[in-house]
């Protein structure tokens, strides 16, 4: 699990932003915060990762989004 976490962690920030995008953002977000979730062992973050992926297509991307351009990566939730 820590490949792909380090792998999403080191897409170009052009990618990270197409992943934030409504249609996808539910499923590789998601993905990605059940990765990490497992990864670090964390119960919360999985339980997150999985809501993610049912919620995300509603209104979470707009949280990915907005974190991707100011940070360059997911940081809220993740």
């Amino acid at each position: 699990m820590r490949d792909l976490v380090k792998a999403y962690d080191d897409l170009p920030f052009l990618i990270k932003l197409i992943l934030a995008l409504p249609a996808i953002d539910g499923i590789a977000y998601g993905i990605y915060r059940i990765a990490k979730g497992i990864d670090r062992k964390d119960n919360t973050m999985l339980v997150v990762g999985i809501l993610w992926i049912v919620l995300g297509f509603a209104i979470l991307w707009i949280i990915d989004i907005v974190s991707v351009i100011l940070y360059g990566r997911v940081k809220f939730f993740a």
